[in-house]
């Protein structure tokens, strides 16, 4: 699986803790692609002042990342936040705090940065969890400024999002991988563009 696709579930021989965790995000073998909606960073506040009223400074950062943080990209209306925290491996730090406000394990993955994946009580999300400094809370970060900054890449992703959602899917990590070749090409211009872009500041 290449970096970035947040959206996505990962399948890697992963542990799956529920059963179906992306299944909403399909609807007859199609991916359900939402307008820009207004409520999106709102549900990310709402979520980002849960997690850290369970877990205080165990957050070491937390971001709202993927297709529903940049303003004007039409989405799956799955918010996703990418959580930093000391030692992910270690569940019990944090899991059975958020738990207790309704989130539930839904993906773990020791072999892949010790990414977990977690469910909320109300909202659809996927909450990442990474250890502080892991390189792919990096590229999460960089691809969102990136769509953010850029119109022009922003309509390409739109473009290949809308053509592949026209598409009938068994999995939703189907849908993911197919997108990989675009993340891949925009991630390479968002390296450069970072490059740019501290040159001249």
């Amino acid at each position: 699986m290449s970096p970035l696709e947040t959206p996505s579930l990962p399948s890697r021989g992963d542990r799956r803790v529920a059963s179906d965790p992306m299944a909403r995000n399909l609807v007859n073998g199609r991916v359900r692609l939402s307008e820009p909606d207004p409520k999106w960073p709102y549900l990310f506040r709402q979520e980002e002042s849960r997690i850290r009223g369970a877990l205080g400074d165990r957050v070491l950062s937390l971001d709202h990342v993927g297709s529903t943080s940049v303003p004007g990209l039409a989405a799956k209306p799955c918010v996703d936040l990418v959580m930093a925290v000391a030692d992910p491996a270690d569940e019990s730090a944090y899991l059975n705090d958020l738990e207790k406000v309704g989130y539930t394990l839904v993906i773990a993955e020791p072999d892949w940065y010790e990414h977990r994946v977690l469910k909320g009580p109300s909202v659809n999300l996927n909450l990442h969890v990474f250890g502080q400094g892991c390189e792919e809370i990096d590229r999460m970060r960089l691809f969102r400024d990136y769509l953010i900054a850029d119109a022009g890449a922003r309509e390409r992703y739109t473009a290949v999002k809308r053509e592949l959602s026209e598409r009938t899917w068994k999995r939703i990590q189907d849908y993911a991988d197919a997108k990989s070749g675009i993340v891949t090409e925009l991630l390479a211009e968002a390296e450069a563009w970072k490059a740019a872009t501290s040159r001249t500041h």
